[in-house]
């Protein structure tokens, strides 16, 4: 009997292809690990909802007041228009607004700003929030 060592060669490839496309792929694909997992993801995403949730809160309270509306109003703005305004706001620029509203609120709760240094800050914050949205 004679080998011949082309037929062999094509006959165990065959065999190997047949065995690589036999076993299913989701097997093979067990094995990797994920860098991040679906449960992770979705914490992260209601966390994210919840900040952002937060932040919009914080800042509609914030022009909610007394003190804002008739501010805003004395500057000719439309205190409503300001609030929707802030719903538009992409998350970074809502954080950054949210921090500064947060610390004018503690600064002027510890005596640091006057009445008329918040007029400012809100006045100055209303129209940075309507340019904002003016752009886009």
């Amino acid at each position: 009997m004679h080998f011949d060592m082309k037929q062999v060669s094509r006959v165990a490839a065959v065999f190997v292809l047949a065995a690589v496309f036999a076993v299913p792929q989701n097997l093979l694909a067990e094995g990797a690990t994920h860098l991040v997992s679906p449960s992770e993801l979705q914490k992260a995403a209601v966390s994210a909802s919840t900040v952002r949730q937060q932040n919009v809160e914080q800042v509609k309270e914030f022009f909610s007041s007394g003190k804002a509306e008739k501010a805003l109003r004395s500057a000719h703005v439309n205190p409503e228009q300001v609030k929707s305004a802030v719903s538009t706001l992409d998350d970074a620029e809502l954080a950054r607004l949210a921090s500064r509203v947060n610390k004018a609120q503690t600064d002027f709760a510890a005596g640091t700003l006057s009445d008329r240094d918040l007029i400012i800050i809100l006045v100055a914050v209303a129209v940075l929030i309507l340019v904002i949205v003016a752009v886009r």
